[in-house]
């Protein structure tokens, strides 16, 4: 079939049916059982029963048979399951453990989870058969994806070498064509890709696959559309057009054609994990305006989901003037309250964490804050994810990741200072070390990265290369390249017509992110004192060092830990007091305001403890534990504007709790804003609290003043279900039934 003779092959297909059947006795070798099992598959057998029956057979008649071991890969990898194709070709490198075949599927078996043994098992089978195609053909993927396109020619001519008319090199080709903008050449490869067979569905699925992963879901939902014109019955392609589908925001013909191939092939783990999802998503609930659909679980819409909309239409004014683009309406936000329900809708897979969100353009995708076990600013990824459809609309998808993701922190922190990603003692040494990624190369900092920590610093950097271009050339350079990414043009290319040449934005940059990195912390001594100072046993020779490095930013953290730890809380302040006078801007986990807060508090010192904490409060977006004490010391001071303030900051990084609404509905009835006062008290009774006689009794009183009596008189029936005997809100309500000229004017609140 692969040779372009599908009739021919056919006839073959039926001779072994009529083989086995006739006279199965003559065919129980195991090379001939993995030879019928793979025939019945392309006939249509059921997949459990082939391997059950079949090739679980074959293997435990002969272990050492490579064919059983790859056949069951192959398998598992065309139905998406991933877990079970590795245990397959793991347990037959077990056997034999230099077989290239086993390794190049093994790579495909972890390319989605685990890159590096990916990598590590193409290696291995390169180095094994340097000509082996399967392997050079995933070498060829990987290089574009770091948009290595130079590379990728070069791996596909010796590809072409061994065989000049190998459908997937020449596809393959084709996609490299189509990312250069350059039609002819796209189109003479696809030809030859399907010259052999010209109605080959590979071809196309492969060509739209890869765009697809490069973003470009409509260039491959169309290549979809002709691998199934021409083989309507090539299940992959269909697969995979639901998902570009979905991707797109056509949401009607994406889940009806993932039930279709999930109906087709039961097996297929990516349709089965969708229709799933789909009938979970059924229960969610929405809002929309004319701009935005937003989808929710029902709980949590009703709780911040006016948040969401009123953070994504301040977004949307902030950003789409700012680039000067048009939106296709509407741009649809799923927030999923279970990670495994984001990872499907995202990637097709439940297994796949460690993104908070994720943008394909107009649709984006996003974890709700229940599903983090540790702090995270929803508002602020949802401003990352809303400038992602600006920049990707904007360009029509056609920007590398860096460019959108660095965009995308540096308007986080163009939007809010405390908010993006900042230089920080790590970052610093990164900055100043060998780390720092060529401009030219960026792409290959988000694909290959040494580390996570190394990925972290791509978003940075990206940043500040967006930074750097806005400071010294301006936002129109930006946007400029953005237009001239929408025609086609190749990133270099655009930053060396709007920019600079590349070679000296290169340098110039480079140059930029050192000073950046040497004025951050200025007077701050960051030398690194040797590792055995550090021990107990280097106290003498540490206190030496130190006399002469006094503000060592290492000293002076193990300084403040060892006297926390001592609890001895006036010795701490001294170190913590430099750290903080000295590196400001200090936010996370191991900042040094948490244990200088802390020291406060135990000393007494609550003038203090306030002022730190407002300068935490200040720099770190996700310090709740800092909003929380501030909110108690604005409601004990009466500063209500400050008790508002971190009830706000508090809502941006968990809205699921009752805590800041308390606070907010408290301080906005002091402060007589009453609207605020209503909202945060429906929110609170929405959380099902203890106290939810009192906050319906509360809002009533608020509803009473605004003269919203059938509304107050219902809240005061639903405080008196809660708590029959409640004295006040009995009195209200009977003021409430009193006639008009009766009634008492209502009380002001205090």
């Amino acid at each position: 079939m692969a040779n372009g003779r599908p009739e021919e092959a056919a006839e073959r297909i039926t001779e072994i049916r009529r083989a086995f059947e006739n006279a199965q006795w003559l065919y129980r070798n195991p090379g001939d059982l993995v030879v019928y099992g793979r025939t019945a598959l392309i006939i249509g057998a059921d997949p459990k029963d082939v391997l059950d029956r079949v090739f679980a057979i074959a293997q435990k008649a002969d272990p050492k048979l490579r064919d059983v071991y790859l056949a069951r890969g192959e398998l598992a990898l065309e139905k998406h399951d991933f877990a079970l194709a590795a245990k397959a070709y793991e347990e037959g490198l077990k056997v034999l453990p230099d077989d290239p075949d086993l390794l190049s599927g093994r790579a495909l078996a972890y390319a989605e989870g685990d890159r590096s043994v990916a990598m590590a098992s193409l290696a291995a089978a390169r180095k094994q058969n340097p000509r082996h195609v399967p392997t050079l053909l995933q070498f060829v993927d990987h290089q574009i994806d770091g948009e290595a396109f130079d590379e990728a020619t070069k791996t596909l001519d010796e590809i072409i070498a061994i065989n000049p008319v190998h459908p997937e090199a020449w596809a393959y080709r084709s996609v490299i064509a189509h990312l250069k903008n350059d039609p002819v050449a796209e189109k003479f490869a696809r030809d030859r890709a399907l010259g052999v067979w010209s109605g080959n569905p590979k071809v196309d699925y492969l060509i739209g696959k890869k765009l697809s992963a490069k973003y470009r879901f409509a260039e491959g939902a169309a290549a979809q559309r002709r691998a199934i014109a021409l083989d309507p019955n090539f299940i992959p392609a269909a697969g995979r057009l639901a998902s570009d589908l979905l991707r797109l925001g056509e949401d009607l013909e994406g889940w009806a054609l993932a039930q279709s191939v999930h109906e087709r092939d039961e097996y297929d783990v990516e349709a089965f994990n969708l229709v799933t999802l789909r009938d979970t998503m059924a229960k969610y609930a929405a809002l929309q305006n004319d701009d935005f659909v937003i989808r929710m679980a029902a709980p949590e819409v009703a709780v911040y989901g006016p948040r969401v909309l009123a953070l994504l239409r301040k977004a949307k004014d902030t950003l789409v003037p700012k680039y000067g683009v048009e939106l296709a309406k509407p741009t649809t936000v799923e927030i999923f309250a279970d990670q495994r329900d984001f990872a499907v809708r995202t990637f097709g897979l439940p297994d796949v964490s460690g993104f908070l969100g994720v943008c394909f353009g107009r649709v984006v995708t996003a974890n709700s804050p229940a599903t983090s076990s540790s702090a995270t600013n929803w508002e602020s990824v949802l401003w990352h994810e809303f400038c992602h459809v600006v920049t990707l609309q904007m360009t029509k998808n056609k920007m590398p990741r860096w460019l959108s993701e660095g965009i995308s922190v540096y308007e986080e922190r163009q939007a809010n200072p405390a908010w993006g990603m900042r230089i920080d003692a790590q970052y610093r040494e990164m900055l100043l070390g060998e780390d720092l990624v060529p401009v030219g190369k960026m792409s290959a900092a988000f694909l290959t990265p040494k580390s996570p920590r190394h990925l972290q610093f791509a978003y940075l950097q990206s940043s500040l290369v967006v930074e750097y271009i806005v400071a010294n050339h301006g936002l129109d350079k930006i946007r400029a390249v953005l237009r001239e990414l929408r025609e086609g043009t190749e990133i270099n290319a655009a930053l060396e017509k709007h920019v600079a040449p590349l070679a000296e934005l290169e340098e110039k940059f480079a140059r930029y992110a050192k000073e950046q990195a040497e004025n951050f912390a200025k007077g701050m001594d960051w030398e690194k004192p040797d590792p055995e100072l550090l021990l107990p046993a280097g106290a003498l020779e540490l206190a030496a060092w130190e006399r002469k490095h006094p503000d060592n930013y290492h000293v002076l953290r193990l300084r403040a830990q060892r006297a926390m730890q001592d609890q001895k809380w006036a010795e701490a302040k001294v170190p913590l007091l430099r750290l903080v006078e000295l590196y400001p801007g200090q936010k996370g986990g191991d900042s040094a305001y948490r244990s200088l807060v802390s020291a406060h508090r135990a000393l007494g010192e609550s003038a203090a403890e306030a002022s730190a904490l407002r300068r935490w409060a200040e720099v770190d977006d996700e310090a709740t534990e800092a909003y929380l004490r501030l909110m108690e010391i604005g409601t004990a001071e009466n500063d209500w504007a400050a008790v508002v303030l971190n009830a706000e900051r508090y809502l941006a990084v968990n809205p699921l709790v009752p805590v800041p609404y308390r606070f907010l509905a408290q301080a906005s009835t002091a402060k007589d804003d009453v609207s605020t006062a209503v909202v945060a008290l429906r929110t609170l009774i929405q959380l099902d609290v203890p106290e939810r006689a009192d906050a319906h009794y509360q809002l009533a009183r608020l509803l009473h003043r605004r003269g919203e009596v059938p509304e107050a008189r219902r809240q005061l029936l639903l405080a008196l279900e809660e708590t029959p005997r409640y004295r006040e809100a009995l009195q209200l309500l009977l003021e409430l039934n009193r006639p008009a000229a009766e009634a008492a004017p209502a009380k002001k609140t205090e």
